[in-house]
């Protein structure tokens, strides 16, 4: 979604791929929150700046009706504030429009299996981000800080969910992910933790916490 003709037109052109199909496009927020529901895409690539709206205010009015729909941020902003709320309001992915082609494909195939699409120095943004906001007055241990760092984004967002006591399907929906992704994530936790189930690795984010078990 992009209210530039142009724009859209170069973006539907470097998605044209055989395994990516392009299901319908809008201009502005009033097309996309008609359009969307209709068409359930797999993903929807939004921009930030909107005519009438931002993107990211229709961001989170958006990704509650779409659970099965990964909505990524297409945007020429590169600012850390946008990046993190992005990230908040339950956005699977965030790309500048300088990326190529084959950059953008990669990004929209890798979301197929539960990946973030942004580059690594935003994903180590967000993951210092999420780290910083485990314990109440911010920062987290050295030792706890690092141990946790060790983990992909989503992966720390997946154990974040599995602490709080939710159910491999309650974080699927609340991700916006499938059950089977998740468990491939906290198989990755497990292994990186180097703890042997579920609870040692919701005991180990708690304590990083400094919350009681």
């Amino acid at each position: 979604m992009d209210d530039h003709a142009l724009v859209r037109s170069a973006v539907r052109q470097a998605l044209a791929a055989p395994d990516i199909e392009v299901v319908g496009e809008a201009a502005s927020a009033a097309e996309v929150l008609e359009a969307a529901p209709r068409l359930q895409p797999d993903v929807l690539l939004m921009d930030i700046n909107l005519p009438g709206t931002d993107g990211l205010s229709l961001l989170r009015e958006l990704a509650p009706r779409l659970p099965e729909t990964k909505i990524v941020m297409l945007t020429v902003s590169e600012d850390r504030r946008d990046l993190l709320q992005a990230m908040r309001s339950g956005a699977a992915g965030y790309l500048t429009k300088d990326l190529g082609p084959e950059a953008l494909q990669r990004a929209v195939r890798g979301l197929r299996t539960g990946d973030l699409a942004m580059s690594r120095g935003m994903a180590a943004d967000v993951v210092r981000e999420l780290s910083a906001a485990i314990r109440p007055g911010g920062g987290v241990a050295d030792g706890a800080q690092s141990e946790l760092t060790a983990l992909s984004v989503r992966e720390l967002e997946v154990l974040r969910q599995l602490a709080a006591g939710l159910t491999d399907r309650e974080i699927a929906e609340r991700l916006g992910i499938s059950p089977r992704t998740v468990e491939t994530h906290v198989g990755s936790v497990l292994h990186k933790l180097s703890v042997r189930n579920r609870a040692q690795a919701a005991e180990r984010y708690r304590a990083a916490a400094g919350e009681d078990g």
